[in-house]
């Protein structure tokens, strides 16, 4: 019974890595439909190779620097447990590697290729595993100290701050290093409109995510014994919460309205344990509305040219998710308890703090040493021409075979 009990989790993480390792297809079709013809093939380059170059950082350095676990065993003791500790790697391995990808959204159509890998590489094997650690692992002594001050750790469920905040707040310093795109803000105060070249695949790329999140959120748990129904509900009102106040707010804009679920989603990641649904319907609406503003604020007011608004979405509506934990997790508001509205907001803005001031030192380093953007001549022909050397509908000569 116990061997059978180990193997049910192992399939159960299993499934969850999938369903997160999918959720990378929707990474990658989000951005190829957002960006412009010219960058699809980039997006999608990017999106598999930072994959790679991630699974290798985190399985010899990440994963160790987390979880001070690492993987010189010989196979036989590495497959002990039905090999769950190797499965329990594949499983946070696709939340490690999300981070890349959230970067790379916003430095779309701009970044050069060889650099944003290495950054990826930076990023998985010390920044990310340093905050999830704390976090996860309760490293450093930050969570005992959280909890003899405010009475409760810090609660992040499923990674509305250490996943999605983190990799939000890097993308925002990226974004920053890099500047905007050639022509995108002109001299005399008028911008340059760029429209997403599809919305059939913008869309597919957001199902993807949102079929996958709930992979995301309930195989968390980890275990079977541990799944929860109530994680499931809560992520579902906190889509649909998402997607209503989205297409209320961003006036039946398709762009927003598809983003709208992505932005439920991250912010009932950390609460999505203990809240009650009707909380997780409110979360979800006010992170929709939430990433419709403050994308409409930093494209057109403040000038950031983040390309597919991943500061908005995963930044702020993560950071929102993190304190929204702390709220609606009371039992005042209908949640389980357990939580401390204080260490969320202090490990929320931890998060933050280690996440922008981490990415800004890993970008600034990386810009001044190698370079981090395409000439303007290469933005100009496209990054899949100008890196890839091909496009993504070549035309061929009809009389070829």
């Amino acid at each position: 019974m116990e061997q059978l009990h180990t193997g049910t989790d192992v399939l159960f993480i299993l499934i969850g890595a999938v369903m997160v390792l999918a959720m990378h297809a929707g990474f990658a079709f989000l951005e190829l439909g957002t960006v412009r013809a010219k960058n699809q093939v980039n997006a999608l380059a990017k999106i598999m190779s930072d994959f790679a170059v991630s699974t290798i950082a985190y399985f010899f350095v990440g994963y160790a620097v987390a979880y001070g676990v690492d993987f010189f065993s010989p196979a036989g003791v590495l497959a002990e447990r039905n090999g769950y500790d190797l499965v329990k790697f594949f499983f946070l391995l696709t939340f490690a590697a999300a981070i890349p990808a959230i970067v790379s959204g916003g430095i779309a159509e701009r970044a050069r290729f060889h650099p944003q890998l290495l950054a990826s590489a930076l990023i998985v094997a010390l920044l990310y595993p340093f905050f999830e650690g704390i976090a996860w692992n309760n490293n450093f002594g930050v969570q005992a100290w959280l909890e003899a001050t405010f009475g409760a750790k810090f609660h992040d469920f499923a990674g509305s701050v250490v996943v999605h905040a983190v990799g939000g707040w890097i993308g925002l310093a990226a974004v920053l290093w890099l500047g905007p795109r050639h022509g995108r803000y002109r001299a005399d105060g008028a911008m340059t409109a760029h429209p997403p070249s599809s919305i059939p695949f913008l869309s597919l790329g957001a199902w993807t995510l949102t079929v996958g999140w709930f992979g995301f959120n309930v195989m968390s748990a980890q275990t079977i014994d541990a799944v929860s129904g109530l994680v499931a509900v809560n992520s579902l009102m906190a889509m649909v919460g998402g997607i209503l106040a989205a297409l209320v707010v961003g006036r039946n804009d398709p762009g927003f309205l598809h983003n709208g679920p992505l932005a439920g989603l991250v912010a009932v990641c950390a609460g999505s344990d203990l809240m009650h649904p009707m909380g997780a319907l409110v979360v979800g609406a006010v992170a929709g509305a939430l990433f419709v503003y403050a994308f409409t604020l930093t494209q057109n007011r403040w000038k950031i040219d983040d390309v597919l608004g991943v500061w908005p979405l995963h930044g702020l509506c993560g950071l929102w998710g993190g304190i929204a934990a702390g709220i609606f997790g009371a039992t005042a508001l209908g949640g389980l308890g357990g939580v401390s509205f204080g260490a969320q907001l202090l490990g929320t803005l931890g998060g933050v703090v280690i996440a922008f001031g981490g990415g800004a030192a890993i970008y600034g380093v990386i810009k001044v040493v190698m370079g981090l953007r395409l000439s303007q001549e290469d933005e100009y022909m496209g990054a899949d021409l100008s890196i890839h050397r091909i496009t993504a509908q070549p035309d061929y000569n009809r009389g070829e075979v």
